[in-house]
């Protein structure tokens, strides 16, 4: 069972629908949207999406009494999959500097800053298809590969640790693309946007085995 954490704060109809569609090549259609810490000590693999601000985001989740003991207990003691997307990828960080400093996950050290692109002919947000270039993280081998992605943010986040990037992109600068650590995988793009490219990655994270 896969469970797809629902916290207020992300886009859930479009995920869930492109984990079922994964689901169906990878023998895993069976995903729960769930807001229930119990559930999620139970599942197999977790999603954790996210969309809005880093303070909104890690406040939704900490608001709901006992989710983010139990995303600890089954991501970090126990090692199952862990897929985080867009802001889902940021609240792994220690903090982020949205709006001032706010305590995030801690999962993988690092910041989650405005990005600030050298070409003052670049905008932000970083928005539409972006290259994805993988850094051979040999933690993801054959899970994250090169392609194009989706992408919607205007904050990216920066691993104080070089070897927990696992992919980056360019935005008037480089970007960290996809952290990983161990089980834990982060994508600042969105599969459930990225059409087939996103589609094969979630299938492939849906067959992961850490």
């Amino acid at each position: 069972m896969t469970a797809l954490v629902d916290y207020g704060a992300g886009n859930l109809h479009s995920v869930h629908n492109a984990l079922r569609v994964a689901g169906r090549e990878a023998g895993a259609e069976n995903v729960v949207v769930t807001d229930d810490p119990d559930t999620v000590r139970r599942a197999d693999r977790i999603v954790l999406p996210g969309v809005g601000s880093f303070g909104a985001c890690i406040g939704g989740l900490r608001a709901l009494d006992g989710m983010v003991e139990a995303l600890d207990e089954r991501v970090r003691r126990d090692g199952v999959p862990f897929l985080g997307i867009c802001v889902g990828m940021q609240l792994l960080a220690t903090r982020g500097l949205e709006h001032g400093g706010t305590p995030g996950l801690g999962w993988i050290a690092g910041e989650v800053r405005l990005i600030e692109p050298t070409d003052r002919g670049v905008k932000v947000p970083h928005m539409g298809w972006n290259d994805v270039a993988v850094t051979g993280h040999p933690c993801i081998a054959g899970l994250v590969e090169d392609g194009e992605a989706y992408y919607l943010h205007s904050y990216a986040f920066h691993p104080a640790h070089g070897h927990d990037v696992a992919a980056m992109t360019d935005h008037g600068g480089g970007i960290c693309a996809a952290v990983a650590h161990e089980n834990i995988l982060g994508v600042q793009f969105h599969p459930e946007k990225s059409q087939a490219y996103g589609l094969a990655l979630l299938q492939r994270f849906l067959e992961w085995r850490t």
